[in-house]
C-alpha cells in the first residue's frame, strides 16, 4: 500500500505534459521536429524580413518585423508545406554620418548593402544544407527589394542544376502597398489620406496583425501629428478591419506568387 501511495506521489508531481502543437515557425521546434518536418514534406522555408524604423509617433519601431512574422506565418500555413524562419530584423535604413532617411529618428537601426545581403545568402546556405528547396525571400520594407532579388539572382546561379531555387517574392511587398492601396481607393479612401507610411494602410495592416503596436487612441485623435513627424498619410479612420481587407489581399497573393514559381522551377 505504501508503494502504491509513493507511485501517485510521484504521478503527480511529474505529470503527463502533451506534445507541443505543431508550429510553422522554425524557432519554436526542435531540430528533430523540424527534421522530421522537412522529411514529410516542408521543403518551402519563408525568410521573413523586416526592419526596425520609425513609423511615427504612435505605431512601435517593430512595425515591420512583427507584421511580416505574422502574415508569413498565415502565408505558410496557406500553402501547407512551409516553415518559417527567424525574421530579419537589421537591413539598410540610411546613412549614420551624416544620418539620412529614418536614421533621423531615435531607433532606426541600419546596416549596409552589403551585410544584408550576406545575411540573406548565409541563410539560404544554411536551408539549403538542411534539406530546404524552395528559399522563399519576403521584405515589408521598399528599400531593399533590389537587394533581395540581387542575392536571389547569385544563389540560382550557383545552384544552377540543382533542385534548390532562391525566390524573392516581391508580390509580397507590392500586394501590401499598391495593392492595398488599391483596395482602400475602391471602398473610398483618397491616396493623400493612405498615404505611404504610417498613414490609413500602414496603421491598419498593423491594427489587424498586432493592435499593441498601435497606439490607437493617440492615431485617432491626431494629437501628435506634426511636421517631420515621420508619417506620410493621415492614419486616423485606420482600423482592424479595414487592416483585414490587406492581410488577405497580401497573404492570397503570395501564396499565387509562391506557387507560381515554384510551379515554373
Amino acid at each position: 500500500m505504501v508503494l502504491v501511495v509513493l507511485m501517485f506521489a510521484v504521478s503527480d508531481l511529474h505529470p503527463t505534459v502533451p506534445p507541443p502543437q505543431s508550429s510553422v515557425y522554425l524557432e519554436e521546434l526542435t531540430w528533430t521536429e523540424l527534421r522530421d518536418a522537412i522529411r514529410s514534406g516542408k521543403t518551402t522555408v519563408i525568410v521573413p524580413i523586416g526592419g526596425t524604423e520609425q513609423s511615427g509617433p504612435d505605431i512601435a519601431l517593430g512595425k515591420h518585423n512583427v507584421r511580416v512574422k505574422v502574415l508569413a506565418g498565415m502565408i505558410a500555413q496557406g500553402l501547407g508545406n512551409a516553415i518559417v524562419a527567424p525574421v530579419v530584423a537589421y537591413v539598410p535604413e540610411g546613412g549614420v554620418s551624416p544620418p539620412t532617411l529614418h536614421m533621423r529618428y531615435p531607433g532606426t537601426i541600419t546596416v549596409t548593402d552589403e551585410a544584408f545581403e550576406k545575411t540573406l545568402e548565409y541563410a539560404a546556405l544554411s536551408m539549403k544544407l538542411h534539406g530546404f528547396q524552395n528559399i522563399v525571400m519576403i521584405g515589408d520594407h521598399g528599400s531593399y527589394q533590389h537587394l533581395e532579388k540581387a542575392v536571389a539572382t547569385r544563389l540560382n546561379r550557383e545552384w544552377a542544376g540543382t533542385p534548390v531555387r532562391a525566390l524573392a517574392v516581391e508580390e509580397y511587398y507590392l500586394a501590401s502597398t499598391s495593392g492595398f492601396a488599391e483596395v482602400l481607393k475602391s471602398h473610398g479612401y483618397h491616396a493623400e489620406e493612405i498615404g505611404e507610411h504610417a498613414g490609413l494602410a500602414d496603421a491598419s495592416l498593423q491594427l489587424a496583425v498586432a493592435p499593441g503596436t498601435v497606439r490607437a487612441e493617440r492615431v485617432r485623435s491626431g494629437a501628435d501629428r506634426g511636421n517631420g513627424d515621420g508619417v506620410v498619410g493621415d492614419p486616423r479612420r485606420a482600423s482592424a478591419e479595414l487592416g483585414q481587407l490587406g492581410v488577405n489581399e497580401i497573404v492570397n497573393t503570395t501564396i499565387a506568387a509562391i506557387r507560381k514559381n515554384a510551379a515554373q522551377h
